[in-house]
């Protein structure tokens, strides 16, 4: 069976724009309800597809954090070669960490990190996520379960290298923390499984910016965007948008 493949998208709604990203083996429907909502609030959205994502499992596993970091400062510059000026990020997990390297590497107007990891001390929780979205990928494409187990057990084999590398890419990110100065809204639910929530403290301790904040959802999980709590979330987003200093 031939899979659909997502595709990014770019939701126009004002001058204001936003640069969502999406979290580590998922892709743009991590962040589209999010863009759905802020279009009609007035803001423009862009959500990327970082490479490896939204696609087969095995290319995931060849792709590299670095690729995905060239991904992001891509559609950065697509937003800003479409005439936006002013863009602040909304990241989901890995998207959030990739925000926070934004957030000293270029100019942006605020960020939102949720549920974004400080610390690589889930990579067993990783691998046993990767490993059910590659089964489930797989049995959607039809195929036996000798096969599937074969072609999974190969796959986690092979993509221990990307997983380091992700580790020293999250290590990078959170030892340079201090240096931003950019507005930030730490968002973190407390029924995540998937990282160790006290990253969110971490982000909110020892970003540098004397406009901060941070909210924990008692009644979300990790993807938090498509939780019980999305239209709070929504909602508390876009007052951190409306609090920015826009020209």
């Amino acid at each position: 069976m031939k899979i659909k493949q997502p595709e990014p998208f770019t939701f126009e709604g004002g001058d204001r724009a936003v640069l969502l990203l999406h979290g580590f083996t998922g892709h743009s429907a991590d962040v589209r309800m999010l863009g759905r909502f802020l279009q009609k609030k007035g803001y423009t959205s862009h959500a990327p597809i970082y490479r490896g994502h939204g696609k087969e499992p095995e290319a995931l596993a060849e792709a590299t954090p670095e690729q995905w970091w060239s991904d992001v400062l891509d559609a950065l510059n697509y937003l800003r070669d479409q005439g936006y000026e002013e863009i602040a990020v909304a990241g989901l997990s890995l998207g959030g960490v990739l925000g926070l390297k934004l957030a000293y590497s270029e100019q942006i107007k605020g960020i939102v990190t949720m549920c974004s990891p400080m610390f690589f001390d889930n990579e067993e929780q990783l691998t046993q996520g990767f490993r059910y979205k590659a089964k489930q990928y797989k049995q959607l494409e039809g195929k036996d379960e000798d096969t599937i187990n074969q072609e999974v057990k190969e796959l986690m084999d092979d993509s221990k290298d990307m997983f380091k590398q992700l580790g020293n890419f999250i290590k990078s990110v959170h030892d340079e923390v201090d240096q931003i100065y950019t507005p930030t809204f730490v968002v973190q639910a407390e029924q995540d499984e998937m990282i160790n929530k006290e990253s969110a403290n971490y982000i909110y301790e020892n970003v540098e910016t004397d406009q901060k904040d941070i909210k924990w959802y008692k009644n979300s999980g990790h993807v938090i965007t498509m939780d019980k709590e999305k239209e709070q979330l929504h909602e508390d987003v876009l007052e951190f948008l409306e609090s920015l200093d826009w020209s």
